[in-house]
């Protein structure tokens, strides 16, 4: 095979070592080509050695497998002097009985060499950056609602039907309730005044649900989950504050992403944070969809086509474009709303989903492209575009109720 890349190398990351093979042209005159093998420590010292070793042999690029989270103190290292290339792992496979360190990086300097790796989408470090803060607040954020989910439990085990009336037991009402529970008011009147808002209206009602069997244990555990849920809060708070003013030069972006239905701040910045502004990257909407695992996949053999799943993606990703798409299909008027009714009287409503998705996916990508706001299509885009195949449904439908009708077009 032709040699694409004259100067490259390969590393094999793990916790404490990189295993890197170089391959470069041999000195001798039959053209042969040399490989270099050296083991380096992940320490700052090391990985420093390793980037200067690669420069003394004039290496240009390097393709490393994705590892957990070691590869990026790796990729942060040598990414201001060299071409790095992250590949997954699963495409990269040495045959059966082959499997070394030292094999792994020959393999991947090999497969480098000749051009027969593809990278995977790695954005620059602002985003990078990025993406740690959204995925850090999604996690707590998944943690308070966890904590509260905790709190509702409490109530039912005292027989607390707090629940049954308060809707968000963590808003005004629910949160002035628990607390004088917590101190110790029993009067179900004292608490029912407690409401606030539109709860006023149900003061009967919440002095029907409050008395219960608490105890001094299920107030000290109410206590502790409170407690619990203020510190996330506040945590939560933080991280939007530091999120806010590291998204400041993403503002155009934002304000993109903000002008689809069912996209809010927080969804805009967490989809920003994985799919970034650059489209350069995805040649055409379909890369960029199958990039996030959102198209239809190809199972074809002896003339047979067989379902298969869209695979894995990035799970961040997947999480906030279905949270957004759920909130679209619920606009009235919108295109999304229409295409995903369609799509769920044929194949359910997880299939319709994921068609909404892959085409946010498609305007994210033409928004970002062009630097245009988002038009929705508008419900009747469907039947626009396929007028004519709907009348032949519709004459199919009016033939098999014996029905025989002669189809004009209108003046």
């Amino acid at each position: 095979m032709d040699v694409v890349n004259e100067r490259c190398a390969g590393l094999d990351v793990h916790k404490k070592t990189v295993v890197a093979c170089v391959r470069v042209p041999g000195l001798d005159a039959g053209g042969q080509r040399e490989k270099v093998i050296r083991t380096f420590q992940t320490t700052m010292a090391g990985l420093e050695a390793l980037r200067d070793w690669l420069g003394r042999y004039g290496v240009t690029r390097v393709a490393m497998e994705s590892t957990g989270v070691y590869w990026r103190p790796v990729y942060t290292v040598l990414e201001p002097g060299f071409e790095l290339m992250l590949v997954n792992a699963r495409h990269v496979k040495h045959l059966p009985g082959r499997k070394t360190d030292v094999k792994d990086c020959e393999w991947l300097a090999q497969l480098l060499e000749h051009g027969l790796l593809r990278g995977s989408f790695i954005p620059p470090a602002p985003l990078r950056d990025l993406r740690d803060l959204t995925r850090r607040r999604k996690a707590l954020s998944r943690d308070r609602g966890k904590e509260v989910t905790r709190v509702a439990k409490t109530l039912e085990l005292a027989n607390v039907k707090l629940g049954s009336v308060v809707t968000d037991i963590m808003g005004l009402t629910g949160r002035l309730i628990l607390e004088a529970m917590i101190r110790g008011e029993k009067d179900p009147q004292v608490l029912a005044g407690l409401a606030r808002g539109s709860l006023r209206r149900k003061q009967k009602e919440l002095a029907e649900a409050v008395p219960g069997l608490l105890r001094d244990h299920h107030r000290f555990l109410l206590s502790e989950q409170l407690a619990t849920i203020d510190h996330l809060t506040e945590r939560i708070r933080k991280l939007d504050a530091r999120i806010e003013e590291v998204t400041r030069p993403f503002s155009p972006a934002l304000d993109l992403l903000e002008t689809i239905p069912g996209v809010a701040r927080r969804s805009a910045e967490a989809i920003l944070a994985e799919t970034g502004d650059d489209m350069s990257k995805f040649p055409t909407p379909g890369h960029f969809a199958s990039w996030a695992r959102l198209c239809p996949g190809n199972h074809e053999s002896a003339g047979k086509r067989s379902p298969v799943s869209t695979g894995r993606g990035n799970p961040w990703l997947r999480a906030a474009l279905s949270q957004v798409a759920w909130a679209a299909v619920r606009t009235k008027g919108s295109y999304y709303r229409a295409l995903y009714h369609r799509h769920k009287s044929r194949g359910g409503p997880k299939k319709a989903i994921v068609v909404v998705q892959h085409a946010l996916l498609v305007a994210i990508w033409h928004m970002f492209s062009r630097g245009t706001t988002h038009e929705d299509l508008g419900p009747d885009h469907l039947q626009r575009s396929d007028k004519e195949r709907q009348a032949r449904y519709l004459l199919r439908r009016l033939h098999k109720l014996g029905v025989n009708v002669q189809v004009q077009p209108a003046a």
